[in-house]
C-alpha cells in the first residue's frame, strides 16, 4: 500500500453503509402489530378539546385514519374515517346534535357508532340492525382528549395522576409533532445525558448553566415507571432530580425554567406531563399539559413560547441555519432518521435507561403477546395514582473528610425511600408527609 493510499485506511464510510431493519417488536404500531396492540391496552392523549370546531377533525392514530368531532350535544367522537355504507369520508360529514351525517348519501352515525339514519333506506330496513360504523371511547379531561383503542371487554379505568390534582398549579393543555418513530421521541424522557449535553455544555446554556454539571445519573424501575435520577452538587446544595416514565408512552420531568439546584424545594413537581403517542410508524404526536405554580415553573411563564421552549430546549419555526447552530430535542430526535435503527447503535453506560426500557418494554409486549394483560394504573390502588417526579434541593454543605459523591449517593437513597414507603398515601397528605421528611432529613445531615 502506498502512502498516499495509507493514509486513508482508517475511513470505514465503504463498509458502514449497510442498515439493518429496525426493530419491528418495538417500532411498528399498525393493527395486529406486537407492539401496536399492545399499545391498544392504554388510553391516550389524542387532540386537544379546543381543536374541536364546527367542522369535523382528520386525525391518525396507531396508523389508523379517523375523524374526532362534538357533536350539538357536545359529545365527543371518534370514528374511523370511511363511512362504513360506500367508504367517503367523514372529514366532509355534517355535524348533527347526536350525531355526524355523511355527506355522500346522508347516513348519520352516532358518537358510538350507531346508525341514526340510512339517509334513503326505509326505517324498517334491517340495515339498522347490521351496521354499524367503527367507534372508539372517549374520555374528555381538563382539555385534552383521550381515546381507548383495544378491545371494548378489556377497557382499563381512565388514570387520575397525583400531578393532575395539584394545588394552585395551572394545567396548559399543548401539542407538537415530529416525523419520527414514537420511541425516539419516548426514549429522549429516559435520558437525563442529553440534558446535560445538547441543552447546555454543546450548544451553550438553553436552560441554566447548572444543567451542564456531570451530576451522578442513576435508574429505577418499578411496576409502573422507569426513573432517571440525576444528583448534582450546586455550591452549598445537593439537587436531585427525578424524570419518570410511565408506561408505554407517557413522560413527565421537573421543572425547567427555575431548575438551577441554588433555590431550596422540597419535591417540587413536574413542568409537563406528556404522552408520545404514535400517529404512524414514522410520526409522533405529542399531548400534553405544561404546568405552572408554585411547586414547578412560575405563571409568568405561561406563554405559548415558553411552551416550546419547555418541550424542547428552543422553538420549533427558526431559520435552517439557526437549527444547526442551536439545535433542541426536535433537531436531536428527527435528525435520528424516522426510525433508529437499534442494530447501528453503539450503547455505553449512559445508555443504561434506555436499555432498561427498551428491555420492560419487550418483555411486556411478548408477554400481552401470550395472552398476559398489562399492570394498569388503576390497579395499583386509588386514585390519584402517586408518582415520583420534582426536583428536590437541600441545602447540605460540603463537609471535611466526607467524600460528596458518596453523601449525594446516600441523599438520594433516602429520597428514594421516602417516595416509596409513602406509596399508600394519596394526595395533600402524601405530600405534606414526603415534604416534612425531606426537611427532616436536610436539618439532620
Amino acid at each position: 500500500m502506498d502512502d498516499f493510499t495509507n493514509q486513508f485506511k482508517n475511513y470505514t464510510g465503504y463498509s458502514e453503509r449497510e442498515r439493518p431493519a429496525e426493530d419491528a417488536e418495538l417500532t411498528h404500531v399498525g393493527p395486529n402489530t406486537s407492539c401496536g396492540e399492545y399499545l391498544r391496552q392504554y388510553w391516550h392523549g389524542i387532540a386537544l378539546s379546543n381543536e374541536l370546531g364546527e367542522l369535523p377533525l382528520e386525525i391518525r392514530i396507531l396508523g389508523e385514519d379517523l375523524v374526532l368531532f362534538r357533536t350539538g350535544e357536545k359529545q365527543v367522537g371518534l370514528v374511523h374515517r370511511h363511512c362504513a355504507h360506500r367508504g367517503a369520508s367523514l372529514k366532509f360529514g355534517r355535524i348533527e346534535d347526536d350525531g355526524i351525517r355523511c355527506c355522500y348519501h346522508g347516513w348519520k352515525w352516532g358518537v358510538d357508532g350507531t346508525l341514526l339514519d340510512a339517509g334513503a333506506e326505509s326505517k324498517s330496513s334491517p340495515v339498522y340492525g347490521k351496521v354499524r360504523q367503527g367507534a372508539y371511547p372517549v374520555v374528555e379531561y381538563k382539555g385534552i382528549i383521550f381515546a381507548y383503542f383495544g378491545p371494548p371487554e378489556s377497557i382499563p379505568e381512565f388514570p387520575v395522576y397525583d400531578t393532575f390534582e395539584i394545588p394552585d398549579t395551572e394545567m396548559v393543555p399543548y401539542t407538537c409533532s415530529f416525523p419520527c418513530n414514537w420511541l425516539q421521541v419516548t426514549e429522549n424522557g429516559i435520558d437525563p445525558v442529553h440534558s446535560m449535553f445538547l441543552h447546555t455544555l454543546v450548544n451553550g446554556p438553553q436552560f441554566y448553566e447548572a444543567w451542564g454539571v456531570l451530576g451522578d445519573v442513576d435508574y429505577v424501575e418499578n411496576d409502573l415507571s422507569v426513573y432517571c435520577t440525576i444528583s448534582r452538587r450546586i455550591d452549598d446544595n445537593i439537587w436531585m432530580r427525578v424524570q419518570e416514565n410511565i408506561f408505554p408512552n407517557v413522560t413527565q420531568s421537573g421543572a425547567v425554567h427555575t431548575a438551577d439546584g441554588k433555590q431550596t424545594r422540597y419535591f417540587g413537581r413536574n413542568t409537563f406531563f406528556r404522552w408520545c403517542v404514535p400517529v404512524d410508524d414514522t410520526h409522533t404526536k405529542v399531548v400534553a399539559w405544561a404546568n405552572f405554580g408554585p411547586r414547578t415553573d412560575p405563571i409568568e411563564w405561561n406563554s405559548p413560547e415558553n411552551i416550546e421552549t419547555l418541550e424542547q430546549g428552543a422553538l420549533f419555526d427558526r431559520p435552517p441555519d439557526e437549527l444547526q447552530r442551536n439545535p433542541g430535542d426536535y433537531e436531536a430526535m428527527v435528525g435520528q432518521g424516522p426510525i433508529v435503527v437499534h442494530e447501528k447503535e453503539h450503547r455505553v453506560t449512559s445508555d443504561k435507561g434506555i436499555a432498561m426500557f427498551r428491555n420492560r418494554l419487550r418483555k411486556d409486549i411478548r408477554a400481552f403477546k401470550q395472552g398476559e394483560k398489562s399492570l394498569q394504573p388503576g390497579q395499583l390502588g386509588p386514585m390519584p395514582i402517586p408518582t415520583w417526579s420534582g426536583d428536590t434541593v437541600l441545602q447540605i454543605p460540603l463537609k471535611d473528610g466526607i467524600d460528596d459523591k458518596v453523601m449525594r449517593a446516600k441523599m438520594f437513597k433516602s429520597l428514594k425511600t421516602i417516595l416509596t414507603e409513602a406509596q399508600s398515601l394519596r394526595g395533600d397528605e402524601r405530600d405534606r408527609v414526603i415534604i416534612q421528611r425531606l426537611k427532616t432529613l436536610e436539618a439532620e445531615t
